[in-house]
């Protein structure tokens, strides 16, 4: 029997890791929306492309979330952009709400699952997401690592000319403007990229990837990345579903790992069927250290914020 996966969202992002896990045949899908018909719409075209893939997965969707009962992953995309003008702190406050309105609907319907969070701000929202949901915190990760270090990645290829299959390229810490590229634990073939570019840049590529959402949105004028992160997805999920083990990035709750404890943040973990299987521990020096520190303290005060409110 094929595992299957509901994503809540049928936004631009959802779609596309919709049409991904197609695509890898992965699993059944199932797309929820509240807005009427956009699932249902969208679930339709969305049969159609796996038809074009030759993918027997099945895909269906609506605004009814006993669709997604007996789910093994739950995605969830749904959420508002951050708006001209809008604090982080003011976008948690209103993507809280729906995210507590959807651990709700998914709680009793999927109490096996996995969440895989995808909504901003990535990191708060994760800690907000496992209070509600009442889930393991092996079972509530935050999709976040993965489209920063892509980002990374395809640029270090850019600007050496070489194949993206032989870049490994390392971000943690929060999934935003306080994110830690790590230029030194990032390798070509295995060489590290210290190695290979002089510090100047480097230090482009590390200021591009922590950019690299902003660049894209000013380019688009209206709306945001949902490609890299709609693939990204479904690359997480190809790890769970297939329990692949894979050593990638993700926002997970550290318990004293990197000096930290109860919060959320973008660390290299072991990921596969069970949801985080372990944490990986690099020998930061001071200044990575403290950097990362610093954002789970904005992470931390965030929360503090949104709880007083």
């Amino acid at each position: 029997m094929r595992k299957k996966v509901s994503i809540i969202g049928a936004g631009q992002v959802g779609t596309i890791a919709a049409l991904q896990t197609l695509a890898a045949k992965l699993a059944d899908v199932v797309l929820i929306d509240l807005m009427d018909g956009l699932a249902k719409g969208k679930t339709l075209d969305l049969q159609q492309a796996a038809a074009l893939m030759q993918s027997d997965c099945a895909i269906t969707g609506g605004n009814d979330y006993d669709l997604t009962t007996g789910s093994d992953v739950v995605v969830i995309t749904a959420g508002i952009p951050r708006q001209p003008g809008m604090s982080r702190a003011d976008l948690l406050a209103t993507n809280a709400r729906i995210v507590k309105s959807v651990m709700a609907e998914i709680i009793t319907r999927s109490p096996e699952a996995i969440l895989l969070m995808v909504t901003n701000p990535l990191d708060a929202i994760c800690a907000i997401a496992q209070k509600a949901s009442g889930f393991p915190a092996q079972r509530v990760i935050g999709m976040g690592g993965v489209l920063d270090g892509a980002r990374m990645q395809s640029f270090i290829a850019q600007e050496l000319g070489v194949s993206v299959k032989d870049v490994q390229a390392c971000v943690i810490g929060v999934h935003g403007e306080q994110m830690l590229p790590l230029p030194r634990f990032s390798t070509v073939a295995g060489v590290p990229l210290t190695e290979l570019l002089s510090p100047d840049k480097i230090q482009r590529i590390v200021e591009r990837t922590v950019n690299g959402g902003a660049e894209i949105v000013a380019h688009l004028k209206t709306g945001s990345a949902f490609l890299a992160p709609g693939t990204s997805v479904a690359e997480m999920l190809k790890g769970i579903l297939l329990d692949e083990k894979r050593i990638m990035p993700a926002a997970v709750c550290l318990q004293g790992e990197y000096g930290l404890r109860d919060i959320y943040l973008g660390v290299p973990v072991r990921i596969g069927s069970q949801g985080i299987e372990e944490i990986i521990q690099l020998r930061l020096d001071a200044d990575e250290l403290a950097q990362l520190q610093a954002g789970a303290q904005a992470i931390s005060q965030m929360l503090a914020q949104f709880a007083m409110e």
